[in-house]
């Protein structure tokens, strides 16, 4: 809720991360699709033992490997790229919200060892 914020005098958001909105895209992204797969995984989970097809089982098994393969990478990729951006940040830019910018960075650092 805090990534984006305003300079006094203006009514303009920008991303707090050194002012690229990429850098606030990249996680807001990866974290809603993350949240996404992680519901249909669940639901793959709880239905796999209905599933007797042992092939159809076994492809469900290597996607789920492969995305958390993904995934483990995506976010070790959004570590470094928030760590930069945030390095490059001019403390007059960071007014409210710098407690959260530290707190996206250390999700996506822990992110990649629980994916």
């Amino acid at each position: 809720g805090e990534g984006y914020t305003n300079v006094a005098s203006s009514s303009q958001l920008f991303c707090i991360f050194n002012r690229n909105e990429d850098a606030c895209r990249y996680g807001i992204g990866i974290g809603v699709l993350a949240f996404l797969a992680c519901i249909f995984f669940f639901m793959v989970d709880v239905y796999f033992p209905q599933i007797s097809n042992t092939t159809d089982r076994k492809y469900l098994v290597l996607a789920d490997l492969g995305f958390s393969g993904l995934w483990t990478f995506l976010w070790f990729v959004g570590f470094c790229f928030l760590t930069n951006q945030w390095s490059r940040t001019r403390a007059e830019d960071v007014y409210i919200g710098a407690d959260s910018a530290r707190a996206a960075i250390t999700f996506s650092f822990f992110s990649i060892f629980s994916w």
